[in-house]
């Protein structure tokens, strides 16, 4: 927000598209999340409100030892990890399960 005039500028307005299509235009092999940047990034950078994170991110699960869990679990051949973020909500689900033993 400008502290000047109370407006939020351009470049920290983001919708939840923006949000979805930004987090899956991130090159990379480990899914991503958007999780909000912090006033002071958006300020320097002028970027938009989200930055990327994997989906285990310890801001997005709420601990670093939740964090360590679900990246072993996803990094494991014997778990199937699989997410959903609900930009609208805010709400991140997580679910492990037991990969098919064949």
């Amino acid at each position: 927000m400008n502290v000047v005039t109370g407006e939020t500028p351009a470049h920290s307005q983001a919708t939840v598209k923006e949000a979805k299509e930004f987090a899956a235009s991130v090159d990379t092999d480990t899914p991503q999340i958007a999780l909000p940047a912090s006033v002071e990034t958006q300020i320097e950078t002028q970027s938009k409100p989200y930055t990327s994170a994997a989906f285990f991110h310890f801001k997005a699960t709420g601990s670093l030892e939740r964090h360590r869990a679900y990246h072993a679990a996803y990094e494991a051949d014997a778990f199937a990890v699989d997410f959903e973020a609900d930009y609208a909500s805010g709400d991140l689900t997580i679910t492990v399960d037991r990969a098919n033993e064949s």
